[in-house]
C-alpha cells in the first residue's frame, strides 16, 4: 500500500488558515557578481537571500559575495563602540532654508519628511566612546537623510566634532557617505567645504590623528573636502569613490571607462587611499591606527 494517498483537487488549505510571511525577515544581496555566460563574463546581481538575523550577525555584509551594504550611523557605532556605548553630541541642530529653496517640493517640506521617516536630525551624527579601548570623537554620515549631502547642519557638525577632539586630547574618525553638497542650500552648503577643511587644521596644529574612512558611496564636495584630508584616508571594500559620477565622466570625455572605475580598489591602487578594510576588521584596524599615530 502506498504510503499515501493523492488528493482530488490538490492543495485544500482554506484562505484563512494561509499565513503569509511577515516581511523584514530576508534580506536580498543587491551586490554585484561576475558570472561566465557562454564564453564571456557578464556582470549580474547577486539575490542572494540572507536571512536578516543572519545579516545582522554578518554585519550586514553578504556571506556569498561580500558585497558590503550601505548602513547609516547607528549600526556604525554599535559596530565600532566597546558595549555599543557612547555619548553623542551636537544634536538638535536642524537647517534653515535661507533660500526659500523648492523643487519638486518646498525644502522645509523636504526636511521636515526626511526628519519624520529617519528619525535623524541632519546628514550626520557625532558621537564620543572608546574603540577598541582607544577613545575618539565618530562622525558619522547618514545616507537616508537626503542622500548624506553637506549642508550648514553637517559643517557646523564636524566643525564642533573637532573642537570636541581637541578638548578631550582624542582622535577624529569621519564615517563619509554622501552624494556631495546640499543644492538645497547652494554657496551655504559650499562654504562647509573651506570650514571643515580649516577646521582640520587646527586639528592637525593640535597634533591630533584624524582617520577619513570612506564607505559607499563618498562623492562630489565631500570627496573634495574631509574625506580626503585625513592623516589616513581608508575604505570600506566595493565603495564608490570620485567627484562626479561614472556616468557623467563617460558622458563628458566620450570614452569607455576602465573596469572597476571608481571603486575603492581602483582608487587604491591609483595612490589616493591608504588602505581598504573589510567591516568585520574595522574596530580592530581603527585602533590599531590610532596607537601608531599617537607614539
Amino acid at each position: 500500500m502506498s504510503w499515501f494517498k493523492r488528493i482530488k483537487g490538490g492543495i485544500t488549505t482554506s484562505t484563512k488558515e494561509k499565513k503569509e510571511t511577515p516581511e523584514g525577515l530576508w534580506v536580498k544581496c543587491p551586490g554585484k557578481v561576475k558570472v561566465q555566460v557562454k564564453d564571456k563574463e557578464e556582470v549580474k546581481e547577486c539575490g542572494n537571500m540572507i536571512p536578516t538575523a543572519e545579516n545582522e550577525g554578518n554585519l550586514w555584509v553578504c556571506t556569498k559575495c561580500n558585497h558590503h551594504q550601505r548602513i547609516g550611523s547607528r549600526e556604525y557605532y554599535h559596530i565600532l563602540f566597546d558595549d555599543a556605548h557612547f555619548e553623542l553630541f551636537s544634536e538638535n541642530l536642524s537647517s534653515s532654508d535661507p533660500l526659500n529653496f523648492h523643487d519638486s517640493k518646498p525644502y522645509t517640506k523636504r526636511l521636515k519628511d526626511t526628519t519624520s521617516k529617519t528619525k535623524l536630525d541632519d546628514a550626520v551624527r557625532t558621537a564620543i566612546g572608546k574603540v577598541d579601548g582607544e577613545e575618539m570623537v565618530v562622525a558619522c554620515m547618514d545616507f537616508s537623510f537626503i542622500g548624506g549631502s553637506m549642508g550648514s547642519v553637517v559643517g557646523e557638525k564636524l566643525a564642533r566634532a573637532v573642537d570636541k577632539c581637541i578638548e578631550k586630547q582624542v582622535p577624529l574618525l569621519i564615517i563619509s557617505k554622501s552624494g556631495g553638497a546640499r543644492m538645497m542650500e547652494a554657496a551655504f552648503s559650499l562654504m562647509q567645504l573651506a570650514k571643515t577643511s580649516a577646521k582640520l587644521s587646527q586639528l592637525a596644529n593640535a597634533k591630533l590623528p584624524y582617520i577619513s574612512l570612506l564607505t559607499d558611496p563618498t562623492t562630489g564636495g565631500v570627496t573634495a573636502s574631509y574625506a580626503m584630508l585625513g592623516d589616513m584616508n581608508i575604505a570600506e571594500p566595493g565603495a564608490l569613490i570620485g567627484f562626479a559620477g561614472p556616468r557623467v565622466i563617460k558622458e563628458t570625455i566620450g570614452k569607455e571607462l576602465p573596469e572597476g572605475f571608481q571603486t575603492s580598489e581602483f582608487v587604491l591602487e591609483h595612490g589616493f587611499l591608504d588602505m581598504i578594510v573589510a567591516r568585520k576588521d574595522l574596530k580592530s584596524k581603527l585602533a590599531h591606527i590610532v596607537r601608531l599615530l599617537k607614539n
